[in-house]
């Protein structure tokens, strides 16, 4: 089984930052790709940022310049560095990693429970 832990949610007002962090753990042989997904209310989940194992990336529009998604192959961990929060990406953050799994090799996604960011106006 493969686990999913978020942290860095919060209040914070528009220009502020946050920092969210996922870090994957159990029966990993290696992580395809990973990165944040969000959903505000009464809307679709949607992709915000994503890393394949190569390195690639890819952000949505609404976000890039704002947001920075890194990574800790060491620690199977990436961050999403959000600067410049605008109300707009109120949301519940979730982390999605396409995982590997050690032994039967089989490759599924895994989900976070969610993290809340609120950006005040």
């Amino acid at each position: 089984q493969v686990q999913l832990v978020e942290s860095g949610g919060g209040l914070v007002q528009a220009g502020g930052s946050l920092r969210l962090s996922c870090a994957a753990s159990g029966s990993i042989f290696s992580i395809n790709s990973m990165g944040w997904y969000r959903q505000a209310p009464g809307k679709q989940r949607e992709l915000v940022a994503l890393i394949t194992s190569g390195g690639s990336t890819n952000i949505v529009d609404s976000v890039k310049g704002r947001f920075t998604l890194s990574r800790d192959d060491a620690k199977n961990t990436v961050y999403l560095q959000m600067n410049s929060l605008k109300p707009e990406d109120t949301a519940v953050y979730y982390c999605n990693a396409d995982v590997t799994r050690t032994w039967t090799r089989t490759r599924n996604a895994y989900w976070g429970q969610g993290t809340q960011v609120t950006v005040s106006s």
